[in-house]
């Protein structure tokens, strides 16, 4: 009887001290749920949520994954936010772009007359937009006036014309149109019917050109003068004084501003078709240019030569050193091959991607749109909408513009304004297959999620000319009104359930 009185006495004796060491509980414990009890579905949300979001702010840097993620949200929260009708005034009176726009209107087959927006482009830090149209008119748009006024309540706003920071009439029709990322107060305009590039200083009050560039004049056997207009135009991103421009007859001349306004340089083809567009690698060593033939003509500047083109008043020539056919490339993809009759077609534009040296992005007049990389010379990515006649749309319309797509700098997605309707596609050429434009895309085999994927966007109006912000990745598109409109987020409110619902239709 007592050896079990001192056998309770030591369990007591234990059970006292295990909870004299156990921690010191609170009046918040009564709320902890266990971790054996949640259930597997709430494991793994946490799991999910936790690395994914968290660990951008705990790590301090944005995985390849989440990016391409939250470019597939991106994708999917765009919208028409803002147009802005080209009703402009210069000195009281409606500009060349407005009076042509009240006199010519629409025909009787519903086809606009040559007056809308030929280029657009942003300034490095996004802080100004320029644009120019087929009636002659340049301006420079302030993005945070725009911005701010197309939150309004109607889709279709006046702009505030005291904001422009320039809007003049150069009196002649204007095809591009490039900010110089050197001396970002410079922009140059050039002209398929001219032979001259046009350079305005916008810290100047001046309806005039502070520069004016131009070719050397072509003459025949006969004495003819050959006219070469100038379709494209790029500056040199370490070189101020350094200028590139693309031509009507199958050539690129550079200039370099310290010797004088003729061209020290010919970049020749063996062809006389016009190159439509031109990019500049990010060494400003090789140029692209791309045009009428359906080929991409690559120049090497270095080439074992030295720069002595640039320091002589003596004009050099030189071809490329080597050229690609982008119907043989084409060809090479055996599922399109299969479906398609593919031809040369006329390239409208060829972009360097932003964020890799070995990617360059071509539109064709036919609407498809792709990606060559330069390493392997070889199509990565195609995409390719109904064609203009499907939809009964007027071909006379679209071959009077080039369309001019952009990259969203941030992301690897490219904006195309539509061949056969009102609107612009939104491309995913990401470089994983997964994208659903990659050439080893398969559906039935690639885990496919519901918001990658390529995305149109109908517009009130036929797109000619896309620019993205550099920063905040708001698109603004130009139409053959001569309208401006902005794609961004539509700002909305909402309430109770109606957010949670929003919430989780873009939860990837």
């Amino acid at each position: 009887m007592v050896r079990g009185i001192d056998d309770r006495t030591e369990r007591e004796r234990v059970g006292e001290e295990a909870k004299r060491r156990a921690p010191i509980s609170s009046p918040m414990d009564r709320y902890v749920v266990p971790a054996a009890d949640l259930s597997a579905e709430k494991r793994m949300l946490h799991s999910w949520f936790r690395p994914r979001r968290a660990a951008v702010q705990l790590e301090g840097r944005i995985k390849s994954e989440y990016r391409r993620d939250m470019s597939a949200l991106l994708v999917q929260s765009y919208s028409q936010v803002g147009t802005f009708s080209h009703l402009y005034h210069i000195d009281g009176q409606p500009c060349a772009t407005h009076m042509n726009y009240i006199i010519d209107g629409v025909d009787h087959q519903g086809t606009l007359k040559r007056h809308g927006i030929s280029a657009m482009e942003f300034d490095n830090q996004g802080v100004y937009l320029a644009s120019v149209t087929k009636s002659g008119c340049l301006l420079v748009h302030d993005f945070e006036s725009l911005h701010c006024q197309s939150n309004l309540v109607s889709l279709w706003s006046n702009e505030d014309e005291a904001k422009h920071l320039v809007h003049l009439s150069t009196k002649q029709q204007l095809d591009a149109v490039r900010w110089n990322p050197a001396h970002q107060d410079e922009i140059a305009c050039t002209s398929q019917r001219s032979s001259e590039i046009y350079i305005f200083d916008v810290a100047y009050v001046s309806s005039e050109p502070v520069e004016v560039l131009r070719k050397r004049p072509a003459v025949t056997i006969h004495g003819y003068d050959i006219h070469k207009g100038l379709s494209d135009v790029a500056f040199a991103s370490t070189d101020r004084s350094r200028v590139v421009a693309s031509d009507t007859c199958g050539s690129i001349n550079i200039w370099d501003r310290r010797i004088g306004d003729l061209p020290s340089l010919e970049l020749t083809t063996n062809s006389h078709g016009p190159l439509n567009s031109l990019e500049l690698d990010f060494e400003n060593q090789i140029i692209f240019g791309a045009g009428k033939q359906g080929i991409v003509h690559i120049w090497d500047l270095r080439g074992g030569k030295t720069d002595a083109a640039f320091q002589s008043h003596k004009e050099g020539y030189y071809p490329p050193f080597t050229s690609v056919n982008l119907a043989l490339l084409l060809e090479k993809i055996e599922s399109l091959k299969a479906q398609s009759n593919i031809v040369l077609k006329e390239v409208h534009s060829i972009d360097m991607d932003p964020s890799s040296q070995h990617r360059l992005a071509f539109h064709l007049d036919d609407g498809w749109s792709g990606v060559v990389d330069l390493y392997t010379l070889e199509v990565t990515h195609i995409h390719c909408p109904p064609p203009a006649w499907l939809n009964s749309t007027s071909l006379s319309a679209n071959l009077s513009y080039l369309r001019k797509p952009s990259w969203i700098s941030t992301h690897e997605i490219y904006v195309v304004g539509s061949s056969s309707d009102d609107g612009i596609y939104l491309l995913d050429f990401h470089r994983h297959p997964s994208s659903p434009c990659h050439v080893d895309y398969r559906e039935d085999t690639t885990k496919v999620v519901r918001a990658r994927q390529n995305r149109f966007i109908p517009l009130s109006q036929g797109i000619t000319a896309c620019a993205a912000h550099p920063l905040n990745d708001t698109i603004v598109v130009g139409s053959k009104n001569a309208s401006l409109m902005m794609i961004s987020q539509r700002i909305q409110s909402c309430r109770g359930n109606d957010c949670q619902r929003k919430t989780e239709d873009f939860t990837v």
